[in-house]
């Protein structure tokens, strides 16, 4: 009998510690992850020698060698233009002087500045239209398969189509792009911030600007890489190995130089044989790849789901390499595309992903556009019975990247980025030019109010209580019986519009009995005053602008 029971308490033991070292249990991201993200803002496969000015370039005035940083090329920071005659500036434009006499690459609505020093309209063959922006979704199944292989994701798909195919992400939507992938805690992105190489130095720069001005402090404490870091073919112990032109001293170093500014590295890999811009892929490498990463002291890694011959080499994939980041003994963050490879085939389990992934991808790449956004919260709210009870501390739906202070948001849509992330409890990564930001860009990121909503400890997602043809009303449970709530005006003409709701909506009744305070937290923070139960709340919101709100008991 003695035996026996030891028997049992020996296979119980052994099972238990299999379910510990499958589980993630890392301990991490119990609050969303907040940084930098390099990928789309700039993009991994710009030729320096055909586009010098949207390469990071250091040079010695008059000398073109290696040194101080040329004053003659690049955009003035906080520049504005204004069209000829008008003399008015157009509001949120920058305009960019070149010094050679050239008009600068117009994007948007945007103007750039001549060499007489004159501004320039943008010619209208510049500025992409929305079809052109957005192509099609492209499926990657063989010819008459019946169940298609996973497949890569060339460019994104229509915004707001409800369930798309798979689309791989090869290729970046605007016309013209380089090959490129995908991007996604509270961060900067290297994925979204458009034109530079990602190059050692970027990160350099963007690593000083966090920690000079403020990003670190409001709590981006990530600075991520994202795919086309790596040489084109492993080293002769099969190890991953830095492209050594861009990255010519190696991720340790600029892991040692991020953590010497207070903060954390993030990089990038792929489950399948390649990533999706075709570099080499983790498959049949994963310890080999996590032993790696600990080794060069990455904090973060972004794991993509391109070139995965099946479903379950997917799944498997993605188990293993959470299996392996735990056993390097380093704390690294997992960041997953997992769900979004299986959803054109297969819904989901939630519960899974979440024991091995810190934050999960469900839906396409965010791009620098209003009709980029929408989708997402029409998804979202589509799909929010299904998505919403699994998020919480050590594991969040990840909506994408934020793409405020770049060229396709006007203020209203920014605001309403900024505040939805921060209802959905988003990882909040960036990916902008944080060396050219504008001032208004720089405090709606760095709002404390916006991001203590993102941030609550509480840990729940919010989610859409209403919509009709004009607004949308979401909340989101925060801690101390306390609710954030926001009110969209999806309307894209005319002018503000008044939107007036019962306070019995929100917390199920429960947030403002008997009464409550409310504060409006975006696009200004004011003081709403006290409010019975029974009361009503009239807000008057902007054409595609959010009010955020945050509702305390009394």
């Amino acid at each position: 009998m003695a035996a026996a029971r030891w028997m049992l308490r020996w296979v119980a033991a052994a099972v238990a510690a299999v379910a510990a070292a499958l589980a993630l249990d890392n301990g991490l991201a119990r609050t969303p992850p907040m940084g930098w993200l390099h990928w789309e803002r700039f993009l991994c496969a710009t030729d320096c020698a055909a586009e010098p000015r949207r390469c990071v370039r250091y040079r010695r005035r008059g000398t073109g060698s290696t040194g101080q940083r040329s004053q003659t090329a690049g955009p003035v920071p906080g520049s504005r233009c204004a069209f000829p005659g008008s003399g008015e500036p157009v509001p949120g434009s920058r305009c960019a002087f070149l010094g050679t006499g050239q008009p600068a690459r117009c994007l948007g609505s945007r103007c750039a500045f001549s060499g007489s020093g004159q501004p320039a309209r943008c010619p209208a063959a510049a500025v992409p239209s929305p079809a052109a922006a957005v192509p099609s979704p492209v499926a990657d199944s063989r010819p008459g398969s019946p169940v298609p292989a996973v497949p890569s994701r060339v460019a994104d798909s229509r915004p707001g189509s409800p369930v798309p195919a798979v689309p791989s992400r090869v290729a970046e939507s605007r016309p013209g792009a380089p090959a490129a992938a995908v991007p996604s805690p509270q961060t900067f992105s290297a994925f979204f911030a458009g034109g530079a190489v990602a190059s050692e130095q970027l990160f350099v720069e963007m690593a000083d600007r966090m920690a000079a001005e403020g990003w670190r402090d409001a709590g981006y404490e990530f600075i991520c890489i994202d795919d086309c870091w790596m040489a084109p073919t492993r080293d002769k112990q099969g190890r991953l190995q830095a492209d050594p032109k861009r990255f010519p001293g190696g991720i340790r170093k600029l892991a040692d130089y991020v953590h010497s500014k207070g903060l954390k590295l993030g990089i990038y890999s792929d489950v399948g044989s390649k990533t999706c811009a075709g570099f080499p892929g983790s498959y049949n490498h994963y310890d080999l790849d996590a032993q790696t990463f600990a080794s060069w002291g990455v904090d973060l890694l972004k794991f993509d789901g391109c070139n995965s011959e099946s479903l379950d080499l997917l799944a498997e994939g993605y188990r293993r390499m959470s299996v392996a980041l735990n056993r390097t003994g380093r704390s690294i963050v997992y960041s997953c595309e997992w769900p979004f490879y299986l959803r054109p085939v297969q819904q989901p389990n939630y519960t899974e992903i979440k024991q091995y992934c810190n934050h999960w991808r469900n839906f396409y790449d965010v791009y620098d556009s209003w009709s980029s956004i929408k989708s997402i919260l029409d998804w979202t709210a589509l799909h929010q019975d299904t998505i919403v009870k699994i998020a919480g501390p050590g594991g969040w739906n990840d909506p994408d990247m934020l793409v405020i202070g770049n060229f396709g948001l006007s203020w209203d849509q920014s605001v309403t980025q900024m505040a939805m992330w921060a209802i959905m409890a988003a990882p909040l990564f960036m990916s902008n030019d944080l060396r050219h930001i504008s001032p208004e860009a720089k405090w709606l990121l760095q709002n404390k109010e916006v991001i203590a909503i993102n941030q609550d400890p509480l840990g729940k997602q919010g989610y859409q209580l209403f919509k009709d043809k004009n607004f949308q009303l979401w909340e989101r449970p925060l801690s101390d019986r306390a609710y954030a709530v926001a009110v969209l005006n999806q309307q894209e003409i005319g002018g503000p519009q008044k939107f007036t709701f019962a306070l019995t909506f929100l917390g199920n009744g429960l947030a403002c009995n008997p009464a409550c305070s409310i504060q409006q937290v975006l696009p200004a923070s004011r003081d709403c005053g006290v409010y019975s139960w029974m009361s009503s709340l009239s807000l008057e919101v902007n054409p595609t602008g959010t009010v955020l709100l945050k509702v305390l008991p009394v």
